[in-house]
């Protein structure tokens, strides 16, 4: 796991696979790993630009989240995980652009968009569950 012992953002609460319960711990270790992953990208223009638009997307996720506990009133708290929502999708896409472009190991790739796929889905439940509104 990435995120370290000394971290001030911590869980109790792990599923089978290790991953925490908490949206916001796993957006952060998300975000860990997205740095990571960027950081050896090659070095050509495109991966440059592409790169930074992944990192700022996967970062937006768990920082508007955090913004999101400052508000005084419901009707942004909610906004805030909307715009969350928003840059997880916005991760996805990064990812996709990058998966198609490089020929390299497919793997990686989609361990990331499975994990975004999964941070999205969390932050959405809490979206319709904010706004009273079910699934089905």
């Amino acid at each position: 796991m990435l995120i370290s012992q000394n971290s001030k953002i911590k869980s109790q609460n792990y599923n089978a696979n290790g991953k925490s319960l908490d949206v916001k711990v796993r957006a952060y270790q998300f975000s860990l790993e997205i740095i990571a992953f960027v950081d050896v990208l090659p070095n050509k223009r495109a991966f440059w630009i592409i790169g930074d638009q992944l990192v700022r997307a996967t970062t937006s996720i768990g920082a508007n989240m955090l913004e999101a506990q400052a508000v005084s009133s419901k009707r942004d708290f909610i906004k805030f995980y909307e715009i969350a929502l928003k840059s997880a999708n916005e991760t996805k896409y990064w990812l996709c652009l990058l998966r198609d472009t490089l020929v390299t190991e497919k793997s990686q790739y989609d361990k990331l968009l499975q994990e975004a796929t999964e941070i999205g889905n969390m932050v959405g439940s809490s979206v319709l569950t904010l706004k009273g509104k079910n699934r089905f």
